[in-house]
């Protein structure tokens, strides 16, 4: 059994403010013959810092940068080792410092996590964080065994080299223990899809009702290829600052108010029993009947310590006492339906074996309480995975500064990615929301960040 110290749970802090400045990316595709790594990276970053409405030209922006951090899942797509030295000497970056992030699905969450470490600790005043991922390569057979292999090669390998099996694995699991209907799981993929749909950026939109998604092909019992996160090409920048050159270079950063990891063991069976670790809105009384059903120890094959760990530690480093109450906006993680649902547990939204009832109450779409991947999300808009994390606080930020429908709304945007913007097009903006999280997750949760943006 798992027993922490006081050192273990001791909560971070940071020791200078970080800010977000500004983000930009690419549409997202299946294959991006067109355009090569560096061209994708270069593309978001001129978005992220020429359509931003920074107060500082391209070049005086240049050379605020005193460090570059790198995020790419796998170098095997592109046939190419330090791939992200290639693509800081394009940016124009070179001599500069940088670092190159892998933690699987959470690198992008990973990478802005380190970023985030350079400013708070003084080391840096301003750093991008650049994320790509060319999956287009490699025949799709080929990129889902490497994407598998961000599992145990010694063991889950065997089950298909393909982490759809490993995730049925667990939605089998999780609906016997807590006796959740496939429909349940199917309204995830129907809003994600919906939501994906007024977004130029989105490769897999679609409107689809739950029949629709349960008649699906099936990929690995139970999940439907409809259930499913996409294959991507794609880039994502995220420019960090203190807050001094926060200001310098706009006058609407955003706040990273926490941002905090954590790991859970890459084989799922080497996982040990423990007492629940409780966030600040759970007590040992919200528990009190959980382990008398089908459910006899925890995490488990079906809940994820990483994200819960990096919760609890984000919670208590930005004040979140209640997470449905206080968060404006929220996006997850919904590589599967399934880890989407386990995840509304793990942070929190419901107590373990209620994860249903956040996405059956209404509370997940944009007219609840708690909307999320207004995005679109992995299922709807994206997974290029280096580029993930980071597309997720793009959106978030967006989000906070009113600039949803400029960057989703405008014709010009949707001509840019070779689109029609749709004719029943509607903005997903929301009402000034101004607490968020972004939870970046990796493998069958070996790693997990949960990041808490504010409105300034």
């Amino acid at each position: 059994m798992i027993k922490f110290g006081p050192g273990n749970l001791r909560i971070p802090k940071f020791e200078k403010p970080v800010y977000i400045v500004s983000g930009g990316m690419t549409d997202f595709r299946k294959r991006y013959a067109e355009k090569n790594s560096s061209q994708l990276c270069m593309e978001a970053m001129r978005m992220a810092v020429e359509q931003s409405d920074l107060k500082v030209s391209p070049e005086e922006f240049r050379r605020k940068v005193n460090w570059c951090v790198y995020s790419q899942f796998a170098d095997h797509f592109g046939d190419q080792l330090l791939a992200a030295s290639k693509i800081h000497d394009y940016l124009g970056f070179d001599p500069l410092g940088n670092i190159e992030v892998k933690t699987g699905g959470a690198t992008g969450g990973s990478s802005v996590l380190a970023a985030a470490q350079a400013v708070a600790s003084g080391y840096a005043d301003c750093v991008p964080v650049i994320g790509w991922e060319r999956m287009d390569e490699v025949p799709t057979k080929v990129g889902n065994s490497y994407i598998a292999s961000a599992a145990c090669k010694d063991f889950e390998s065997e089950l298909g080299w393909m982490y759809a099996a490993y995730y049925a694995l667990m939605a089998q699991r999780y609906q016997h223990e807590n006796e959740v209907p496939h429909e349940t799981l199917a309204k995830i993929a129907c809003k994600n899809h919906e939501y994906a749909c007024h977004s130029p950026f989105s490769q897999n939109p679609g409107k689809y009702t739950v029949e629709d998604v349960l008649k699906n092909g099936i990929v690995s019992d139970p999940l439907t290829f409809l259930e499913c996160c996409v294959m991507s090409v794609g880039s994502a920048v995220l420019i960090l600052a203190d807050e001094k050159t926060a200001y310098e270079m706009t006058d609407e950063p955003i706040l990273l108010k926490a941002i905090c990891g954590g790991t859970h063991t890459l084989r799922t069976a080497d996982r040990r029993n423990m007492p629940i670790l409780l966030l600040p809105n759970e007590t040992e009384e919200t528990y009190k009947d959980y382990f008398t059903g089908s459910r006899s120890e925890w995490p488990g094959f079906s809940s994820f310590l990483a994200a819960r760990m990096a919760a609890y530690l984000a919670y208590n480093m930005a004040g979140v006492t209640d997470p449905v109450e206080e968060f404006d906006i929220l996006e997850t993680h919904d590589a599967f339906t399934i880890s989407d649902i386990q995840t509304y547990e793990d942070i929190g939204l419901r107590p373990y074996g209620k994860g249903q009832e956040f996405i059956d109450s209404g509370e997940a779409y944009i007219d609840g309480k708690l909307p999320t991947n207004l995005s679109g999300g992995l299922i709807g808009t994206m997974h290029s995975v280096g580029a993930t994390g980071i597309f997720q606080l793009i959106e978030m930020m967006w989000q906070m500064q009113g600039k949803y429908d400029r960057y989703h709304g405008d014709p010009e945007m949707w001509t840019r990615f070779g689109k029609k913007k749709p004719d029943d097009w509607k903005s997903l903006q929301l009402d000034n929301p101004k607490l968020g999280c972004a939870i970046s997750h990796a493998g069958t949760g070996s790693h997990v960040t949960v990041s808490v943006l504010e409105k300034q």
